[in-house]
């Protein structure tokens, strides 16, 4: 596996942020779960989940347009990113007001109405957020976006412990405490724009609001998209199950998506690389082989041990209250892979303009999975939503695949080289687990299947003392290595 210095510093510093930062919002999360119960649970994901759908609106797509724009010239990141402000201040305001209308139209009671409209200011605070970190994205320089994601999450987590300690806690004062992260979050990203570009570049101007619109409107389909089947099945829960049925799932759902920040911390600096290889076939193929390697390393260990030990997590972290979470949680789990799998999928398609093809494909994706929420989730309720979800993410890891296969000649005997033996390795994992899990803590099966799983993709030849070497490097600075500064750009 090969991989750039540059690609391999920016994975592993946004890789180490936002470990620590699922680690503090797993600790966070439970600790709300166990202390408001499955249904307070539920009003509070349902708030989340009504101002995340809007917030595809207060972007419009415009962030992915400046981060390839930025990546290609770096010279141009201050006119890129001040008509993309002044754009942000039509499209902010129209998102908020209709979040605020939203739960109204929806008939949602009033402890969900009052929360999603003081969630709606934590969606403001948010977008300034992607725009400031995307141009940083751009210059290919992740290590202020992980420091400010790791302090506004450890903001949120101290309020919320506070609150909880001293017997205050209700679910707006909760919402609050992510609202005290998102703007510690948009300041400091502001802050850095500043640095690197000046002032002038956070004043709006509009004189390529046209080509910016073209250029970003099919990125607002793909991200409408990602939020309605990231989402519905949440909406479509609250309304035909209720609240409890919603808590119960957004456990499973934040467990599985917890390690969702894995490709997401990849494909930040893995889209600006292949931005820049767009014209090279073979550049981009090495590229996307090397991400399927790391994205397998990962992903696969994390679905077969999470599938394994899924009982004795609700059971130990959440209580008997979520019982109903196992379940849902063990298929929803397996969405991770096809998940994994796509994300360099889809940054190679965007990264090479084909961004209208897998805006397609999102397209497709989230009418099945609407289809299939309303179908199933009557019958069966969380089950039928983790079902749904398992479905409509492997059709879109499938038919991403086939557009990339044609555009760089990659076949599924290259992707089979480079993951097979780190999936037989998983299930050998897994084995292992539960089979010994009986006789031990579940806490110490996790080792033991750690260790099966490294000893068995040494010996498949899938894991190998070079790719330790690799890691090392991404740690200790090397000759060679040389951190741009483009202040002089500005």
């Amino acid at each position: 596996m090969s991989t750039s210095p540059k690609l391999a510093k920016n994975t592993m510093y946004y890789t180490m942020a936002m470990v620590a930062v699922k680690a503090i919002s797993f600790i966070y999360f439970t600790i709300i779960a166990r202390s408001i119960g499955v249904e307070g649970t539920g009003k509070y994901f349902l708030a989340i989940a009504v101002t995340m759908v809007f917030q595809a609106v207060t972007d419009f797509g415009l962030t992915s347009v400046v981060i390839r724009e930025v990546a290609k010239a770096k010279e141009d990141a201050k006119i890129w990113v001040r008509n993309v402000i002044g754009l942000k201040l039509f499209f902010i305001p129209l998102a908020a007001v209709l979040t605020y209308f939203t739960p109204i139209f929806l008939h949602y009671d009033a402890d969900v109405i009052k929360l999603v409209h003081i969630a709606t200011l934590v969606m403001i605070a948010d977008a300034v957020t992607v725009t400031c970190f995307g141009v940083m994205r751009g210059l290919q320089n992740l290590k202020y976006e992980s420091i400010g994601i790791f302090v506004g999450q450890s903001l949120t987590l101290v309020v919320g412990i506070i609150l909880i300690a001293t017997d205050n806690v209700t679910l707006p004062l909760l919402i609050l405490a992510l609202l005290l992260g998102s703007v510690w979050n948009m300041f400091f990203s502001s802050v850095q724009i500043v640095r690197y570009l000046g002032w002038e570049a956070l004043v709006p101007k509009l004189s390529m609001s046209k080509k910016v619109l073209s250029m970003s409107f099919a990125f607002f389909l793909a991200a409408i998209f990602v939020k309605v089947y990231s989402y519905v099945d949440s909406l479509i829960l609250s309304k035909v199950v209720g609240d409890i049925a919603v808590g119960e799932y957004a456990v499973a759902y934040k467990l599985t998506y917890a390690f969702q920040f894995l490709p997401l911390a990849f494909v930040a600096a893995l889209y600006p690389t292949m931005s820049a290889q767009a014209e090279d076939k073979l550049a981009l193929k090495q590229t996307l082989l090397s991400a399927f390697w790391y994205m397998a390393l990962l992903g696969f260990p994390i679905v077969f041990g999470l599938w394994s030990i899924a009982p004795e997590i609700i059971q130990a972290f959440y209580g008997a209250e979520f019982l109903n979470s196992i379940l849902p949680l063990q298929i929803l789990v397996f969405g991770l892979i096809p998940i994994f799998l796509d994300f360099p999928v889809g940054s190679l398609l965007n990264a090479t303009n084909r961004h209208y093809i897998k805006t397609a494909v999102m397209g497709v994706t989230m009418i099945i999975n609407v289809i299939m929420n309303l179908i199933l989730i009557p019958n069966y309720g969380t089950s039928g939503a983790s079902i749904s979800a398992l479905v409509s993410f492997s059709f879109m890891f499938l038919s991403g695949w086939l557009f990339a296969k044609k555009a760089i000649n990659i076949s599924l005997k290259d992707l089979f080289k480079q993951t097979g033996g780190l999936l037989i390795s998983a299930l050998l994992m897994a084995f292992a687990v539960i089979l010994i899990k009986p006789y031990i803590h579940f806490s110490l099966a996790v080792p033991i299947g750690a260790i099966v799983y490294i000893t068995a993709a040494f010996l498949f030849k899938s894991l190998t003392l070079e790719h330790f070497k690799t890691f090392k490097n991404l740690i200790f600075k090397k000759a060679g290595y040389v951190e741009e500064d483009i202040t002089s750009n500005a």
